[in-house]
């Protein structure tokens, strides 16, 4: 016999079992009895079954992983048409307000009548003289001009006592925040803050995605321009695009 061979000198392995079938894909087809006294842990108890159930059982419970999967998918996709249908009422509203100082009135009391906000505060500068004296253009520090100008993206958290959430309502009832910087169009500069408020201290936080709050602050941005001051044009510059 080849010393290779020897079963006492070279033990068969798993590895070497599992080889041997892996290269012999008919070995069972050629001993279909195997299979049937083949008998494995279920799974579920001290109960043993076949090779054929156990498998049978192990595709039964990815099945039901899967189905599982699809029904949640199914519910996010009903979540975010609720959410799309919540955004275009928004948006409509914005749409049918006909006076522009009406503007900040109409996003609070749409965001909180669509998407169940407890409080928010919208406060802009660099306003029209026309709309001096309003509560969304009353004054606000060069301090929280430049935190909302170095916002890159919306800031969710607790309140630590931030200058915007004393333009609330009940200042004192906002123990978290979100905060959105606002802008007449992508590239232009922040020209004010929405601020939205909640008395659960876990409903705004750092982990959150922010990818919502950035498009209801970009539509509030465009919406408010029309209360934004004319851009004075230097007469070079009238001239210059005269010629």
């Amino acid at each position: 016999m080849n010393p290779a061979l020897n079963p006492v000198l070279h033990p068969l392995t798993e590895s070497d079992i599992a080889d041997f079938l892996v290269a012999r894909p008919d070995f069972f087809e050629r001993h279909a009895g195997l299979l049937a006294s083949v008998q494995l842990s279920s799974g579920y108890g001290d109960r043993v079954v076949s090779l054929p159930e156990r498998q049978a059982s192990l595709l039964r419970d990815k099945i039901k992983g899967l189905e599982t999967r699809v029904a949640e998918m199914i519910g996010h996709g009903q979540d975010n048409l609720v959410i799309a249908g919540r955004m275009q009422s928004w948006t409509r509203r914005l749409l049918q307000t006909a006076q522009a100082r009406d503007l900040p009135g109409a996003i609070v009391e749409g965001l909180a009548a669509e998407f169940q906000i407890a409080q928010a505060a919208i406060r802009l500068w660099g306003v029209d003289d026309a709309h001096a004296g309003e509560g969304f253009a009353l004054e606000v520090s060069d301090e929280a001009q430049r935190f909302a100008a170095s916002l890159a993206a919306p800031y969710c958290g607790v309140n630590t006592g931030f200058e915007a959430a004393l333009w609330l309502p009940e200042a004192a009832q906002a123990k978290s925040l979100a905060m959105i910087p606002l802008r007449a169009g992508l590239d232009a500069p922040v020209s004010g803050l929405l601020v939205l408020a909640s008395p659960d201290p876990e409903r705004f936080h750092s982990g959150m995605g922010t990818e919502f709050l950035e498009r209801l602050g970009e539509l509030a941005g465009a919406a408010l321009s029309r209360l934004q001051a004319p851009v004075a044009v230097r007469p070079t510059e009238h001239a210059e695009h005269v010629g």
